[in-house]
């Protein structure tokens, strides 16, 4: 197939198209490069690989390279509640309006795989999300993920994902991911302070990310319109779970803070069941992707922003 990635130079992109070139799939990335411009490099000598830099609203080009390709994976977002914040009409037209538009210009036969967020559970109260749960957005980034999931759920030829909490190293690092950014506080500054540390999270490794894309495609006839909440639901657990099972790896004091509040309010429990009852299952886990992301530091020892 010859498979589009919108956003493809991105933190999950970057891995994705090698997982495709692998299969071998044909790739083309459109990316406009604001963040890394050197994550793609090493598909530049592979025959299956094409790259344009552009930004996803300029739909006429967008249009144009959409029409040649079989599959499209809309990846292109700006992720997470701060960013979205402070950029919110942005967020709007990247988030939203750009996949609104994809939904409704690709044809009958292009399959659309699109990343939603679970953060759009926003809290489970306790109980267990599934699928079937409402969809509670708590930020701006949330609510432009849910709106865009819904556009895709109401079009043809479908799928879409609801991603936990994604960890491991990429060659496009992101070091604002929960269990990345603990790690990276490890080593620097050998504390963790922990807010709300009750809250909990579920996670899952990127390459199991990578490994779910080329599941769906090769299971398409039952995948097709459904949704599936993908995460390794052997590790949902809270903050402070999290930070003791990074000190098994590092020397890391931990500081429970009562004194202040943590601005991301999302708090609940995901069950991943549908998509292992489909017969995907995760492969890599917390204790392999803490591993990694202690070595991706020691290879990329920068000085990374104050807040990491």
């Amino acid at each position: 197939m010859k498979i589009l990635i919108t956003g493809g130079a991105g933190y999950i992109g970057s891995e994705l198209v090698g997982f495709f070139l692998r299969e071998g799939h044909e790739v083309v990335v459109v990316d406009n490069l604001k963040y890394e411009p050197t994550s793609l490099l090493r598909y530049a000598s592979h025959i299956n690989f094409e790259f344009e830099n552009l930004d996803v609203r300029r739909k006429s080009s967008l249009k144009k390279i959409m029409g040649g390709c079989d599959v499209i994976i809309p990846l292109a977002c700006l992720v997470g509640f701060p960013l979205c914040e402070d950029n919110p009409i942005e967020a709007a037209q990247v988030n939203y309006e750009v996949n609104k538009w994809i939904a409704e210009t690709k044809s009958s036969d292009q399959i659309v795989i699109y990343p939603c967020t679970n953060s759009g559970y926003g809290s489970s109260d306790g109980g267990v999300c599934t699928e079937e749960s409402p969809l509670r957005p708590l930020s701006l980034y949330g609510r432009t993920k849910v709106d865009a999931e819904k556009a895709y759920q109401d079009t043809e030829g479908c799928c879409t994902l609801r991603l936990a909490t994604v960890f491991g190293p990429s060659s496009r690092p992101r070091t604002d991911l929960l269990v990345n950014n603990f790690v990276l506080k490890a080593i620097k500054d050998k504390v963790l302070v922990l807010y709300e540390c009750e809250f909990m999270r579920n996670y899952v490794h990127i390459l199991d990310i990578c490994r779910v894309y080329n599941f769906i495609l090769d299971n398409w006839k039952n995948c097709s319109q459904q949704t599936f909440n993908i995460g390794n639901d052997e590790i949902n657990m809270n903050k402070l779970q999290l930070a003791e099972k990074i000190g098994e790896h590092l020397p890391v004091e931990i500081i429970k803070s009562e004194f202040t509040q943590d601005p991301d309010k999302r708090d609940y429990i995901v069950s991943s069941q549908k998509i292992y009852d489909a017969g995907f299952s995760c492969k890599y886990d917390l204790d392999i992707g803490i591993k990694q992301l202690i070595k991706m530091y020691s290879l990329i020892d920068k000085p990374w922003h104050a807040n990491y």
